[in-house]
């Protein structure tokens, strides 16, 4: 029996000749395209901000940030031009573009090739459905990473890598791309449980939206006693959803989903946003990219799309998740510019009377 895709060593899946796109070259992809093609690897970058992709044609793809800074020549490509088939395809737009961006890239996918989701939510199942869950893979990532401008990426700070099929099971092909990606982060490891991974992500990214809300950094939110029994109502709903599906949620970074489920205890909840805060103060990304998206990009962030799901199932096994559904309402009216980002939107996500006025 060979190795499992955890025991085999750095690189020995690889193959030297396997070329992968990057759709999608923002401040995900922008940052793995740039390190992996710095490794050595045939990379390819794919965007839809024609700006963005003529700046990396002009200059290559600038990586700026603590961690390092350096310029790396990278091919990119507007989607409608990009012609060829490839083996892996990394796919790392936001969940609101999943679906558009996973029916472009079907032509160019191999027909044994695989599509990993570089991605926050379940953006598998949409994968899944365009180009079928044998060339679906599933990723969780938590590294800090922003666009700064056109062809440049801000770096922030690392975060856990984990990679793995969507239904659990070991394949050489899991191997090969954890090889892949540690190419970018020598961490980055395979797990059978993906799916707690995505999900441990989303109790977590409830955090995360509800920082966007305000004008403040995800560290002030999250150390804020104050704003602690919002947050943790948030994650509590998330966890519950989790475990009616019967997911077991992990833990990564400083958030322990057993702290926010229906058991535990207030010292084990702040222990785990205490965690977090220390996490977060080692990035130089300050705030979540959703508080970019309404603060700097003034567009539509990924609330919508990454909690449709798990509002859709709560609603199935009949757990009430009202101050979800409050967030996510928050989060439309502050990125619709009705509402300004204030830390009274955390006290109506408590407010269990406030409804979606």
């Amino acid at each position: 029996m060979g190795l499992s895709a955890r025991e085999r060593p750095l690189g020995s899946a690889f193959k030297s000749g396997d070329r992968i796109l990057v759709w999608g070259a923002g401040a995900i992809g922008g940052t793995v395209a740039a390190y992996l093609r710095r490794a050595g690897l045939d990379v390819t970058a794919v965007d839809a901000n024609a700006a963005h992709v003529q700046a990396i044609r002009n200059r290559g793809l600038a990586i700026t940030g603590p961690i390092e800074t350096f310029t790396q020549p990278v091919p990119a490509f507007a989607p409608n031009d990009l012609e060829g088939v490839w083996d892996t395809i990394f796919l790392c737009v936001k969940a609101l573009h999943t679906a558009t961006a996973a029916r472009q890239l079907e032509p160019h996918l191999a027909a044994d090739g695989v599509v990993v989701s570089l991605q926050n939510g379940f953006n598998e199942l949409a994968i899944a459905e365009a180009v079928g869950r044998g060339r679906t893979m599933g990723a969780f990532i938590n590294f800090g990473a922003d666009v700064l401008e056109p062809g440049v990426v801000h770096f922030g700070g690392r975060g856990a890598v984990v990679i793995g099929e969507i239904d659990g099971r070991d394949s050489e092909r899991l191997a090969r791309i954890v090889a892949v990606l540690r190419r970018f982060d020598q961490g980055a490891v395979p797990t059978d449980n993906i799916w707690g991974y995505l999900w441990g992500k989303m109790g977590y990214g409830s955090l995360l939206f509800a920082t966007a809300l305000t004008e403040a950094s995800i560290v002030g939110v999250l150390e804020s006693r104050e704003a602690r029994p919002a947050l943790t109502a948030l994650a509590r709903e998330v966890m519950a959803v989790a475990k009616a599906e019967g997911v077991k949620a992990m833990g990564f970074n400083g958030y322990d989903p057993e702290a926010f489920g229906a058991a535990g205890a207030r010292p084990a909840i702040d222990a785990s946003f205490d965690a977090m805060v220390a996490f977060n103060r080692r990035s130089a990304k300050t705030h979540t990219g959703v508080w970019r998206d309404i603060a700097v990009h003034h567009r539509q962030t990924e609330a919508e799309a990454q909690f449709a799901p798990i509002l859709l199932l709560a609603r199935r096994h009949g757990i009430p998740v009202p101050h979800l559904q409050r967030l996510v309402s928050l989060i439309r009216e502050v990125e619709s510019g009705a509402r300004p980002q204030t830390w009274d939107n955390l006290a109506r996500i408590a407010d269990s009377s406030a409804g979606d006025r």
